[in-house]
């Protein structure tokens, strides 16, 4: 199978499989969006999601949050872990948001990835789905995946989000990173994966990757 085909199989049974796309993080702004996606690095979105709500109480906007002390954030959102870089990053980057931006989320990729605590992959969550502006954010589902269907060679997040954007049209990047995210949940995970639910990698997956699965080392 080619890749070009390989990468037809991937939409479409991802297509078939997700017509309706869950957003994974609560969220009710672009604003609600930028913090939580910061508090998801190295946390579970389930664990943002109960996390969120009381912080969003106190302050769902930059000039509510700023009122409080960086120790009152960090007391809130305890549960998703690295809370002090994470607290000083939601305070540091409001304050940014009220002095240069008025208090709005910039739809600017420069403009994000210079906040702190923000990175490129929380730039282009934020740039993909509150301003619906083309972007993958590779999370490790996305790196797994890419890498177990043969579409990347896993060296690193970069190299697989540059792969992702040369292989699949750009007007399906929103879609395809959350589908792909879903997918490596429900279907392909890191722990506990049965290659016999998973349809994608045992159709197209890394003849590599299937060995060592049949060997029980993957």
């Amino acid at each position: 199978m080619t890749k070009a085909q390989k990468v037809a199989f991937v939409i479409n049974t991802l297509e078939e499989l997700y017509p309706e796309i869950p957003i994974p993080l609560d969220h009710k702004d672009p604003y609600t969006l930028l913090i939580a996606v910061l508090l998801s690095a190295q946390s579970t979105d389930v664990r943002v999601n109960l996390t969120t709500p009381h912080l969003f109480a106190k302050a769902d906007n930059p000039q509510d949050m700023v009122k409080l002390t960086v120790d009152e954030i960090r007391e809130i959102i305890k549960p998703v872990g690295l809370s002090p870089q994470k607290a000083k990053g939601i305070h540091g980057l409001s304050k940014i948001l009220i002095d240069k931006y008025d208090g709005v989320v910039p739809a600017d990729f420069e403009a994000l990835e210079s906040f702190p605590a923000v990175g490129h992959k929380t730039a282009s969550v934020v740039m993909s789905q509150a301003f619906g502006v083309p972007a993958f954010p590779v999370d490790t589902h996305i790196h797994r995946l890419m890498y177990r269907w043969g579409l990347t060679n896993g060296k690193n997040v970069v190299q697989t989000e540059k792969d992702a954007k040369r292989l699949f049209p750009k007007e399906r990047w929103n879609d395809l990173h959350l589908q792909i995210i879903w997918y490596g949940r429900e279907y392909s995970p890191a722990r506990g994966w049965d290659l016999s639910k998973d349809i994608i990698t045992s159709t197209i997956g890394r003849v590599s990757v299937l060995k060592a699965y049949n060997k029980k080392k993957y």
